[in-house]
């Protein structure tokens, strides 16, 4: 059995459970995704499989991607990731969101949104200077060296730089609900990344 499915992060909405309280979840349509290749432990040094998932038309992949794909089923994958499996998996075999149960506890990871170039009051949570007019110390990082000992910036100095674009792990995270003639997992709570993106759900065990 395979601990994970890749999926798309569709957005967020409001459900209400049995006690009637407002639940924020996230929309992932995860799956169904196809087995296509089984990493043997005596071959390959490790138990895993490589899964694939959202089909794509064959003239947007490469020759290597192909023959790749081909020696698993007629189907050809946009993602291809591997993950650990027990048992005895079907090379070809199709995954669905069937493979997680309502209540099941979680990890989702994806890539946080990137926002560029930012200064450290975003980037960092740095609370700047006065804002009044003539304080000329508004939102800079503001004295970062020593003096003469040891005349050097330390390593790790929080400082402005890119921001995001970092791939992101949310643990502990439960299925609010399954609905598997949708493909539709959701999630309670936010998962990383923008509308539309990649995630991959693993098992919390």
């Amino acid at each position: 059995m395979v601990n994970g499915l890749l999926g798309k992060k569709l957005g967020m909405i409001q459900v209400f459970d049995e006690s009637r309280r407002l639940i924020p979840v996230t929309v992932v349509e995860a799956g169904p995704c196809g087995i296509v290749q089984i990493k043997e432990k005596n071959r390959d040094g490790y138990e895993a499989v490589q899964i694939g998932f959202q089909e794509v038309p064959e003239r947007k992949l490469t020759k290597a991607q192909l023959g790749h794909l081909k020696k698993s089923n007629e189907k050809r994958w946009r993602h291809l990731r591997e993950f650990k499996s027990e048992g005895k998996p079907e090379l070809g075999a199709l995954l669905t969101v069937d493979l997680f149960s309502r209540g099941e506890q979680v990890n989702v990871q994806g890539v946080s949104k990137g926002k560029g170039f930012q200064g450290v009051m975003k980037r960092h949570n740095y609370s700047g200077g006065p804002a009044s007019h003539g304080s000329m110390f508004h939102r800079a990082p503001g004295s970062i060296g020593q003096s003469s000992f040891p005349s050097r910036v330390f390593k790790n100095k929080d400082l402005p730089g890119h921001m995001g674009n970092k791939r992101i792990t949310i643990k502990g995270l439960s299925i609010f609900d399954v609905r598997s003639e949708e493909n539709i997992l959701l999630v309670s709570g936010s998962i990383p990344g923008p509308i539309g993106g990649m995630v991959i759900v693993r098992k919390a065990s």
